[in-house]
């Protein structure tokens, strides 16, 4: 998933290396959700940050693919890694951690699942979220957390389609319990709620779409729309398919919410691919 466009400070991790993982097991969570836990290689070197945690996710698409990628993602290093050819260059995407356990240690990547593999109209990282074996290697590099409230916050929204629950759902186990707002999450389907950890304060609204023709994000633009914009100081948090976080930015920003007050980020484009 692409990132673009965030208004709130990033909070880098203390210190980003690439790290090799291996898969540790897999399963298919939901209809339109696999997950995928790696552990054993590097494991012992990621630090868990908790909130909206993401990282780099390289996936070999032959033996010796990772051996060539740089230990940092500089613009430099970056440069350097489009210069390998594309039957050796590992696959790039971005993804969150879903949930990381100091038992192993391991961590949970959730992919949203989207197309068919045998059709040839999965994307890579579904199409490898799908067929991955135990053993199997692939590198991470932390770029920290975007979840970044002014200090005293206690007041949130998050707003997101599938493709930023697992974001959303990290957040939310990641709150401090006397935490207030409201969670905007949009669905395929009724089937993919999952059980969430979040406080009692925040009240979590499922929005499934009814038309599986319809671009994901617009029942959750809806949803949050139409919610006067609370009184007082909260965070907001939108993620997702580029239209919904950049047109609820631009509305709550005309609603007087200060731009530091939030993080919009466009995960996807559609017709882009994901």
């Amino acid at each position: 998933m692409a990132k673009s466009g965030m208004t709130a400070t990033r909070v880098k991790p203390a210190v980003s290396e690439l790290l090799t993982l291996r898969v540790v097991r897999s399963e298919r969570i939901s209809a339109n959700f696999m997950r995928v836990t790696l552990g054993e290689g590097d494991i012992g070197r990621f630090t868990p940050m908790g909130y909206d945690q993401w990282f780099r996710l390289f996936i070999p698409v032959s033996d010796d693919s990772l051996s060539r990628l740089p230990g940092k993602l500089t613009t430099l290093a970056y440069a350097r890694y489009l210069t390998i050819p594309r039957s050796s260059r590992p696959v790039l995407r971005n993804y969150s951690v879903r949930a990381y356990r100091s038992e192993g240690p391991e961590l949970d990547v959730d992919f949203v699942l989207h197309g068919s593999p045998g059709e040839g109209t999965a994307g890579p990282a579904s199409t490898w979220a799908l067929t991955c074996r135990r053993g199997d290697q692939v590198a991470v590099l932390d770029e920290g957390i975007t979840f970044n409230p002014p200090a005293g916050t206690r007041s949130v929204m998050l707003v997101t389609d599938e493709t930023g629950l697992p974001a959303a759902a990290a957040v939310l186990g990641s709150l401090p319990r006397d935490t207030e707002g409201r969670a905007f999450i949009e669905l395929p389907s009724p089937e993919d709620r999952q059980d969430l950890d979040a406080p009692a304060g925040v009240a979590v609204t499922w929005l499934p779409r009814e038309d599986p023709h319809e671009v994901p994000g617009r029942a959750a633009l809806a949803a949050a729309r139409a919610l006067p914009v609370p009184a007082g100081p909260f965070f907001g948090w939108v993620v997702g398919e580029q239209a919904l976080p950049v047109a609820l930015r631009r509305h709550w920003v005309g609603a007087g919410v200060p731009k530091e007050h939030i993080m919009f980020c466009g995960y996807w484009r559609a017709g882009g691919g994901r």
